[in-house]
Order: structure tokens, then C-alpha cells, then sequence
């Protein structure tokens, strides 16, 4: 795992062990005592400047870094079987939306790997937006790409309401306000199915990357500011439950995933702590 000049963690490692739960990780005394110390949050101005700036530093992010800095995401269907089980029967056809589809990492592997699938597609960076329609894989009769802010735009203005089978939300949340979580969960649930589920996963509290952060960061709690004015919010098993059920949601599973990666160039082996979750759309409600 290698380190860039903002505190981002590259997925290079390999798994070295992995396993689902409802407990996360326990701190080290020496881990304990740095977040303790850690308590000085960015000042309200600075905060202010991020939160409006966040869309130009999510297109200077792809801008420096183009399609090259996220590995493809090949293991979303291994990983979340309920891309394949939802289907009532083999080869029905599936309509979903991925929320935060950055340059297609996660979106391109899945109309690869399943032709029976229609992806609505969306991203907060103009420039992300770009660079899937210039993909040589995208094709317009399976896919529909377009900019929206989901924390205000209306997705209904690009989806048919009660239209999607599955919605992605994969490393999306964590880097929106927490204060404006709530409305993307909202917007979401617009435009799925009855029946239709949202398929979460995001950065877990205590995950490596929050505790390399450094004094000056923080931005409030599990919240914090990498180097480039990107943002990143660590989340707990409750926190999700509560986003998905105030938003009308029936909880299918929300769980941790803790893994043991190995950097074998750099000799470094870290846990990392995620959250994956399937939340349903009740049958009736629209």
C-alpha cells in the first residue's frame, strides 16, 4: 500500500485475511492515545471553503490523477452475491443506478461481466463524468452517465421514479457532509423499485486510513480533510442503520468486513475496517 502526497491510501495491498461481523476493531493503547489527543478541529472558515469547493476538488483530484488511481472493482459482484440473486429468474434484465461512479471503475466491470444489465450512472465531478463517456466501453444502449450533486439534485429528473433494481453506493458517502447524508439516502430511495435494494459500502471506524491522519485534519467527528481538500468520514455500524431506516429502508444486513492487508513491497501489514450493507425498499411503498 502506497501513500500519495494526500494521505489517500492506494489499493495495492493484498489480502492477507478477511472476515464479516458485527463488531469492528478494538484500538491499540497507542492508537486510543492518538485519537485522544487529536481533538482540534479545522477552523469553522476553513470548513465553510471545503464544504463549497468540494465540487472543484473532486474534478482537480481527477484532473492530476485521470482514470489511473482506482484499481477496477471486479470483486463488487463477488462480494455482493445480491447483484446476481435479486433476479427472479436467470437473465432477467436489471436496471441499476451507480451513485458515485467516479471514471467507471466499478460500472465498466459490471456491463462487462453481465449483458443483461441497463446502468443508469452519476458522479458530483464534471470531469469524472467525462471520462466514462469517453470510455471505449460505454455504449449508450446499456448505459446513461450524467453530473449530479446527489446531496440537492433531483435524480428524477434523469430516472423515472420506482424504476431502478439496485442502486451502488460504494465509497460514495464518505465523502459528503454528515449533515447531508441523509438527503442522498432520500433521493435514492425516489427513483428504486419496491422491492429494489441499495447495496452500501463504505470506510469503517478505526480503518487505517483515519489513523493516519495527522493533527489538523479533523473536521469533526470520524470526519476529516486530506491534503487536497477531499473528505472522508468513517462510519459505524449504527450510523448506517439509522441514515437507511429514517429514510424508510428495511435492513437486509450491515455488517463490518476486517481485513489484514500486506504491502510486501514497503513490509507493511494494516487492518483495514469497512461497512457493507444491503438495505430493501419496502414492497408498496413509492
Amino acid at each position: 500500500m502506497m501513500e500519495d502526497a494526500t494521505n489517500r491510501l492506494l489499493i495495492t495491498e493484498e489480502v492477507s485475511f478477511q472476515k464479516k461481523g458485527p463488531h469492528g476493531r478494538e484500538l491499540t493503547c497507542e492508537e486510543a492515545e492518538k485519537l485522544k489527543r487529536d481533538q482540534s478541529t479545522v477552523s469553522d472558515f476553513k470548513q465553510m471553503k471545503l464544504e463549497k469547493e468540494a465540487q472543484k476538488n473532486w474534478d482537480l483530484f481527477y484532473k492530476r490523477n485521470s482514470v489511473n488511481f482506482f484499481k477496477d472493482r471486479h470483486w463488487t459482484t463477488r462480494e455482493f452475491e445480491e447483484l446476481r440473486a435479486c433476479r427472479q429468474f436467470e437473465n432477467q434484465k436489471l436496471t441499476i443506478l451507480e451513485a458515485g461512479c467516479g471514471v467507471g471503475n466499478c460500472l465498466f466491470p459490471l456491463l462487462e461481466g453481465d449483458p443483461n444489465i441497463f446502468a443508469f450512472a452519476c458522479d458530483f465531478s464534471p470531469r469524472a463524468v467525462e471520462f466514462v463517456k469517453q470510455n471505449p466501453l460505454y455504449d449508450t444502449e446499456r448505459c446513461k452517465v450524467f453530473q449530479c450533486d446527489l446531496t440537492k439534485d433531483d435524480l428524477l429528473e434523469n430516472i423515472p421514479a420506482d424504476s431502478v433494481d439496485v442502486v451502488t453506493l460504494i465509497f460514495v458517502l464518505s465523502a459528503i457532509h454528515p449533515d447531508k447524508m441523509q438527503c442522498v439516502v432520500q433521493h435514492i430511495y425516489k427513483v428504486l423499485k419496491p422491492g429494489g435494494c441499495t447495496l452500501f459500502r463504505d470506510y469503517g471506524l478505526y480503518d487505517h486510513a483515519m489513523l493516519r491522519f495527522k493533527p489538523g485534519n479533523k473536521l469533526g467527528e470520524n470526519f476529516y480533510v486530506r491534503q487536497d481538500g477531499t473528505r472522508s468520514f468513517f462510519f459505524t455500524e449504527d450510523h448506517v442503520a439509522h441514515l437507511f431506516s429514517a429514510a424508510g429502508y428495511e435492513q437486509i444486513i450491515n455488517e463490518y468486513v476486517l481485513r489484514q492487508t500486506v504491502n510486501k513491497k514497503e513490509g507493511l501489514c494494516v487492518p483495514r475496517i469497512f461497512l457493507q450493507s444491503k438495505f430493501r425498499k419496502p414492497l408498496g411503498n413509492s
